[in-house]
Formats: structure tokens, sequence, C-alpha cells
């Protein structure tokens, strides 16, 4: 299994980042983290010893709990953390009252969002998620729940494109499907949480079988990706269901977009539908109604 390098030394998306290991951190380092991500400006003025009193740690227990976030010691986060509040800072404005103010502020945090996903996202292990689909002889795409529509969606785009994949929307006809995958056929799971129970039998068949599995999630440290052999992470920081937003998927929608596109792109630069399937789907546009005289 692949995972993100979590503290890379550039701007942008350290409370991401931080977010998508916080779920796996003992209870104590968790404490230090989330004070991390929901005070964040204030933590900047903080020492090791301030911040481990605030949340009942040691300042050992923060400075660990640094180092399993994938930073070198709390100096490290905090130095990388002031790059980005500095950036939010610049660019917070005064919202509009009442349900302007509600829908701009949703939209911004989207945009805030996106903008700062790439953060956990492993290039590296991307390319080769590319690379496996491109020579699958089956690939399985698996969701369930909110990611289900996210597989069937992509199925649509690689049959458009002619990459023959199969997406079953049950849950028993995934886990067979998997189960009778083999060596150099690939399996794809998407789940946010990564920790779906549905989706995560239909990866452990998909692993024992000898195919290849892709885990794409939200978090850094889940049971899927330890399942998988190459994990893409991204979106953390929008998958807060606490406040049950319809679009926390987002994410993962332009990131398999992107996933989409390599693989067609290699396969064929010039066109990501081909003529058939234009044939195809004008079939089944029905023809509009004439304009009346």
């Amino acid at each position: 299994m692949t995972s993100p390098d979590l503290a890379v030394a550039e701007p942008g998306g350290v409370l991401d980042r931080i977010r998508s290991v916080l779920p796996s951190l003992i209870p104590s380092e968790r404490r230090v983290a989330t004070e991390v991500v929901e005070n964040p400006d204030e933590v900047l003025l903080m020492s090791a010893a301030s911040i481990a009193a605030r949340t009942e740690t040691s300042a050992a227990t923060v400075s660990r709990a640094c180092q399993n976030l994938g930073f070198q010691g709390y100096q490290h986060l905090r130095l990388l953390l002031a790059q980005d509040v500095g950036r939010t800072q610049r660019k917070q404005k005064v919202r509009p009252e009442g349900t302007r103010g509600m829908v701009t502020a949703q939209f911004e945090e989207a945009a805030r969002s996106l903008s700062e996903a790439l953060g956990t996202l492993d290039f590296e292990a991307f390319d080769r998620a590319v690379d496996l689909i491109d020579g699958a002889n089956r690939l399985l795409l698996v969701g369930n729940g909110g990611s289900g529509p996210l597989a069937q969606m992509l199925a649509v785009r690689f049959l458009a494109a002619e990459r023959g994949c199969e997406a079953p929307a049950d849950s028993v006809v995934q886990l067979l499907s998997a189960t009778g995958l083999q060596p150099g056929d690939v399996c794809l799971v998407i789940s946010e949480s990564g920790s779906n129970s549905v989706t995560l039998e239909a990866a452990k068949a998909a692993r024992a079988s000898g195919a290849s599995v892709i885990g794409v999630t939200a978090y850094a440290r889940t049971r899927l990706t330890d399942l998988s052999d190459v994990a893409l992470v991204a979106g953390a920081s929008y998958n807060d269901w606490a406040e049950q937003r319809v679009g926390g998927n987002i994410v993962q929608i332009l990131l398999l977009g992107a996933l989409h596109s390599a693989v067609v792109e290699r396969r064929n630069p010039e066109a990501h539908v081909s003529e058939r399937v234009v044939g195809t789907l004008s079939s089944l546009v029905e023809e509009p109604l004439p304009e009346e005289p």
C-alpha cells in the first residue's frame, strides 16, 4: 500500500492533511490534532507546553502527535501552518447575512477545500493507478452509499471511451464480481470514509483473488488504504458528516474525473468519446419538436 507524504514543505493543504490522518490517532494525540484543526490561529502563538495544557496531554504527546501526523515535530508543523493561515486570512471576506450569505459561504468553503485538496494526493500513486487501469484485463468499480453514484458516473465515462469496466450497484454482485477477479485485473474501490464494511468486503475479496486494488478515499490511514495496492487520498476537509454537506464528495468527483482523463488520453489522445459511442448516444436523444409557424 502506498501512502502520501503528509509533511511536504510547501504551502497549502496542511489542515487537510491533518484531517486525513486524525481519525487514526490515539485519543490523546487526536485531541492535539483536533486543537490544531479547530484553532489554527491560536496554535501558532502557543508553545508545545501550552497546547499540552489545553488538551490535557503532555509536551511529549504533542511532539509524538505531530510526528504521527507526518511532521518532523511541533515547530515544523507550526512553520507550515503559518503559511497556510496567512494565505487563508488574506482571502477572508465579509459575507452577506441571510440566505445569500449562507449560499456564498457554502461555495467559498467548497472553493477553499478544493484548493487544498491536493495536499494529500500522492502524484506518483496517481500515475501508478493510471498504469494499472490502462493495463487491466478486467476493471471492477466498487462504491456504496454516497460513493455509489460516483462509481456509476465513472463507469459511464470509461464505457464511453471504450475502456471496458463493470460497476454493479448491488453489494452482493460487487462481492461476487470481486471474488471472480484474477491477477492482472483491477478493482477500483471508492469510499470517502475508507471504512464502509460492505465496500471493504469487496476490496478484501479482490485482494484475495490476486487483483490489484486502487482505493479512493478522504483519509490516509483506514482499512481501505491497508487493503489497497495504491491509495489516492484527498478531500478530508470537505468530508464533515456533522455538517451533513450534500457536496461532501466533490473532491472525489474531480479526482476520479482526472483519473479518467489520464487513462483515456493515454489510450486515445484525440478523443475521450469514440465515434461509435457518439452514434449510440445520439440515437437515444429525442429530436426537438418543430417550431410553430
